[in-house]
């Protein structure tokens, strides 16, 4: 991790403790364990892939999650990138986590259940399709399916998989002000939204990420 710091990839203070705080060999199977902090991507299962540690700093170093912020977690796969944004949001945040393939699904889950972010209230996980954003489901949800003509939204948006373009419900269910940092097609993307109609774009080329998957 030390390197990420020393090649300005990590540079935020609370960005930086959670690295240092939840180990990425939790999040990973057994058989990589003795690659867990190499700076490679990993296989997790379903044709699946952890994301190398580069690859996740930088991108949330665009999102800039924040103490006490409301984060939706796309694609969360490992789960390792939503433990991370659980410890920087804290008691006072919610991290609303979506994966679309079952067996990562209850794999995320179980790996982020390691930290106590569930039970704390900190994260909720779902299994769905996240092109759809996050959707109502249970009576102690916490994470409400958010549309423009409602009053609570998502601060911050990640996004763990290619998109061919921007799902409308991400757009809709995020603050004005807020940022969507989320691949399409090579490149990573920093969406922030200026006000209901216009998003302020800028693109980082040469990223590879496994395609994401709605309907």
């Amino acid at each position: 991790m030390q390197n990420l710091i020393d090649d300005g990839y990590l540079k935020t203070p609370w960005i930086i403790e959670a690295f240092q705080k939840i180990d990425r060999g939790d999040f990973v199977l057994d058989e990589y364990k003795s690659e867990a902090y190499a700076g490679i991507p990993l296989p997790i299962g379903g044709g699946q892939t952890i994301s190398q540690p580069l690859t996740v700093a930088f991108m949330l170093e665009l999102l800039q999650p924040e103490p006490g912020d409301k984060v939706m977690d796309i694609g969360f796969g490992s789960g390792w990138t939503t433990a991370l944004l659980a410890y920087v949001v804290g008691k006072k945040g919610k991290v609303c986590a979506i994966e679309r393939i079952l067996e990562l699904c209850e794999f995320g889950r179980k790996n982020v259940a390691k930290y106590n972010f569930i039970d704390k209230g900190i994260v909720e996980m779902k299994c769905g399709d996240g092109t759809k954003g996050y959707e109502k489901g249970g009576p102690y949800d916490n994470c409400k399916a958010i549309t423009a003509s409602g009053n609570e939204r998502f601060d911050k948006i990640l996004a763990g998989a290619s998109a061919k373009e921007l799902p409308r419900a991400w757009k809709e269910q995020l603050k004005i002000g807020g940022r969507i940092v989320a691949p399409v097609g090579w490149s990573v993307w920093l969406f922030i939204k200026k006000n209901e109609d216009e998003f302020e774009e800028k693109e980082y080329p040469g990223f590879s990420f496994v395609p994401l998957v709605g309907e």
